[in-house]
């Protein structure tokens, strides 16, 4: 499948927000919204300022999902993304991440790294970071507050330009530091 990106802008905003209260996000840290608070935080510029630009993910004609880029302003984008519920468990999200990684790399001279996190559970997730050429940085225990009240660990991954660029991952010694 032939993936694209499309900027999100002004006029998108109902979309978005149609969007986003019409599917659920279970791994996610704000799984619930209102429209109401959706409208605020889409009004507000949440997916279209200096520090964060939202894509419509496209394959095949059809809208399957977005991705927002953040911290834009640094040599290390970080990254939203949210699959529609009926194009999940696909094996799209190893494509669209890949596609996701060479556009920010080739439009941003100055990346560095491209990071994401998810939740310690979301295995899927971890996988396609796996899959397609990120390694595991970090794992932030207890760092992320799940609905009934628990706190979960937050894995991060990321992906460097050279690494990349050479199709090697780079590794390095978890356990460098010995006592």
């Amino acid at each position: 499948m032939n993936i694209s990106f499309t900027s999100m802008r002004p006029e998108d905003s109902e979309a978005i927000v149609a969007f986003l209260s019409s599917n659920k996000f279970p791994f996610h840290v704000r799984r619930d919204w209102t429209k109401p608070e959706l409208r605020e935080l889409v009004d507000g510029g949440r997916y279209w300022n200096s520090e964060s630009q939202g894509f419509w993910i496209i394959g095949d004609g059809q809208c399957l999902g977005m991705a927002v880029l953040e911290d834009l302003e640094d040599d290390t984008p970080m990254f939203d993304l949210r699959l529609a519920e009926t194009f999940r468990g696909q094996g799209l999200g190893v494509v669209i991440l890949k596609e996701l990684s060479a556009m920010v790399f080739n439009s941003k001279p100055e990346a560095v790294r491209f990071e994401g996190q998810t939740r310690e559970d979301n295995i899927s997730m971890r996988k396609v970071f796996l899959k397609a050429g990120f390694l595991k940085e970090a794992h932030y225990r207890m760092s992320w507050p799940a609905d009934d009240g628990t706190r979960l660990a937050s894995v991060a991954y990321a992906i460097l330009r050279q690494d990349r660029e050479s199709g090697e991952t780079t590794s390095f010694d978890w356990d460098d530091l010995k006592i």
